[in-house]
């Protein structure tokens, strides 16, 4: 995986979806930094979410998909 995020200006705004998590985190009492933290929780989702699309990508299809039964790769 080498592609980039092109700029999403009209879509997202990267900076008010930073501030709207931080507003939403410190409503429910998350702490920014430490091992249940804000930082940590978000870090976690963006490797996890990355690593799935990585494997599926690999594999060439999705995670329980049928149509990885009997490849090889299940």
């Amino acid at each position: 995986m080498t592609e980039t995020l092109e700029p999403m200006a009209d879509e997202v705004n990267q900076l008010e979806l930073a501030q709207q998590l931080l507003a939403q985190a410190k409503e429910q009492g998350i702490e920014l930094m430490g091992p249940n933290g804000l930082l940590g929780q978000l870090t976690k989702n963006v490797l996890e979410t990355a690593l799935d699309a990585e494997m599926t990508e690999h594999l060439g299809y999705e995670k329980n998909d049928p149509a990885g039964r009997g490849s090889g790769n299940s």
